[in-house]
């Protein structure tokens, strides 16, 4: 029996945006610092939790600022997925993901904060070869064409 039932410990469902800024047909992963949270040295998008009454899509303009150091004239937004349900068995964690992907106008501007320790972009089919925070690919198919 799961450590999940009906009788098991209450899960934590958190809402989060991830972010995938592409350029030039590639997207820009990046690799999570030992000072976040969660999923320490795994690779992500710009990500963050959703703040109470904001909407994903404003919070993934936040994100995008404070992360990414870019301002949304330097992106536009080419689509906002439907939200992924990840549950995290280890830390009794459902997160709802909502994915978005922005094409970067001005990549020279993009200066990652403390959250990342290393940044690089790919081919949006390399994703599933990097070790990745849960269901990365899955929310990037969410957003392919």
């Amino acid at each position: 029996m799961s450590a999940l039932t009906a009788r098991g410990p209450t899960m934590d469902e958190r809402h989060v945006v991830t972010c995938f800024l592409e350029h030039d047909g590639r997207i820009l992963l990046l690799r999570r610092s030992e000072r976040v949270g969660t999923y320490r040295g795994k690779w992500a998008g710009f990500s963050g939790y959703i703040e109470k009454e904001t909407s994903p899509l404003t919070q993934a303009c936040i994100e995008i600022k404070e992360e990414a150091g870019l301002d949304m004239d330097d992106v536009e937004l080419v689509q906002e997925g439907l939200p992924l349900e990840v549950v995290d068995t280890e830390l009794v964690r459902k997160w709802i993901v909502h994915p978005f992907r922005f094409r970067v106008l001005k990549p020279d501007k993009i200066k990652s904060d403390w959250e990342h320790t290393e940044a690089k972009w790919i081919a949006a089919e390399d994703i599933g070869r990097h070790e990745t925070v849960l269901n990365l690919l899955e929310a990037w198919q969410r957003l392919a064409p």
